[in-house]
């Protein structure tokens, strides 16, 4: 029997010729990620008495979640993580600023075809777009992968999902991934491996494929990849260092279940409070009123979410009741969104712009809401107090969506705002 893409990377990490879905291995990491919680790591790494780190060039650190530090605790932790890395010889450490860790690692070249890659963030699965085994751990569990390099895990049954069709005008990849997860649920793809196939998934870009894999992880998905192709290719060529070596399923892989998708009459989607997988069609929801509309975070702060939502506010204002916020997902992608005039629509139109980070996403930072505020924002989670006070609500929904909707004061469909 052939084997998925997980089965095939996680059976070289392991150095075994032959694994299946269930078996426990003993996998070497390819690369190891950490943000502001590399505090805590490293407070469990000299609990657990380790040293030294097993290879400095494997760990990269990014500091992403509240930057700059916005209480004493937060400013003691970055303290913590600079002397640290500094103590440990980590080279591949980036201070505030750089921007949102999953946006950051690929852009710096660390992210290959093929590798195991663990983060002490959920959303690390946003890397399976670049056909990688990549997957959220805990702060112990990163604290021995920094001490030995290895990481036992269970080999996940796959999910294969097949996205055809062409998708309409102001309808995006964030759309489609919550159009599944409402279809399929919260716990839908619980410790599974998802791989993307379909005439969709061909056509949209790798930062739509970035949006897909990150978003995916809130069905459950322990990892969720695409394979390599030449637009991966294309994107990472000048960045990384190293030969490429992309791992590709077997033409009679077992999969645990083959889902299809014909999203060809897709419409904006919208995920209400307070559970992601509660997804409506925009015209179900149209008309309720808004406070905040955010633009940003790593499922939804590259150039091209900037791109379609300046193009909705050119020339407009946004209401003058809404608080609109909008956060590039890294220095990179501000740079060049100033440089195509992006941030200069966004200002002009009323919204504030703040440092590449994860901001509001997380409500301990920047733009918490207030007991009764409801907010339109292109994060990734709504749960219950995600976004400041647990009286508030946030709804999910693509970039494009989030700027019409900060036009109008309220949840609104973007191909009506172009009419």
């Amino acid at each position: 029997m052939g084997k998925t893409i997980a089965e095939k990377i996680l059976a070289r990490a392991s150095n075994r010729e032959d694994i299946e879905a269930g078996d426990i291995v003993e996998a070497e990491v390819d690369l190891a990620m950490s943000h502001d919680n590399a505090a805590l790591v490293s407070k469990v790494f000299g609990e657990i008495g380790a040293e030294k780190v097993w290879d400095p060039s494997k760990i990269v650190i990014i500091l992403d979640h509240r930057v700059p530090a916005n209480t004493i605790k937060s400013a003691e932790g970055h303290k913590t993580i600079r002397q640290f890395v500094k103590e440990q010889g980590i080279e591949n450490f980036h201070d505030i600023g750089e921007g949102i860790c999953h946006q950051v690692l690929p852009e710096k070249g660390y992210v290959k075809p093929g590798m195991l890659i663990v983060g002490t963030d959920s959303h690390t699965t946003t890397h399976g777009a670049f056909g990688a085994f990549s997957t959220g751990i805990g702060a112990t569990e990163m604290a021995c992968v920094w001490a030995t390099g290895k990481l036992w895990l269970k080999v996940p049954e796959t999910i294969k999902i097949v996205i055809n069709g062409k998708l309409k005008e102001m309808v995006m990849a964030k759309d489609v991934i919550l159009h599944i997860i409402g279809e399929i649920g919260s716990d839908g793809a619980n410790y599974k491996a998802i791989e993307f196939y379909g005439e969709v998934v061909d056509e949209i870009s790798v930062a739509s494929r970035m949006s897909i894999s990150n978003q995916a992880m809130e069905a459950g998905a322990k990892v969720a990849i695409v394979p390599f192709d030449k637009k991966t290719e294309e994107f990472l060529k000048n960045r990384v260092k190293g030969k490429m070596e992309p791992v590709y399923a077997d033409e009679d892989a077992s999969y645990e279940d083959v889902l299809e998708f014909e999203v060809s009459d897709l419409e904006p989607q919208v995920a209400c409070p307070h559970k992601v997988d509660n997804v409506k069609n925009i015209r179900e929801v149209t008309g309720i009123p808004i406070d905040q509309a955010v633009l940003g975070s790593c499922t939804n702060g590259r150039l091209e979410d900037l791109a379609i939502a300046a193009r909705i506010l050119e020339g407009k204002k946004i209401q003058d009741r809404v608080r609109m916020i909008v956060i590039p997902a890294s220095r990179e992608v501000y740079i060049e969104a100033i440089r195509k005039g992006y941030i200069e629509t966004f200002l002009k139109a009323g919204a504030t712009i703040i440092n590449p980070g994860c901001g509001p996403c997380l409500g301990a930072h920047q733009g918490v809401l207030a007991s009764g505020e409801r907010a339109i924002s292109s994060t990734n989670r709504n749960f219950k107090g995600r976004m400041g006070s647990p009286d508030s609500e946030v709804y999910l929904a693509s970039p494009a969506t989030v700027a019409a909707s900060a036009l109008k004061g309220e949840i609104a469909d973007p191909r009506e705002v172009l009419k």
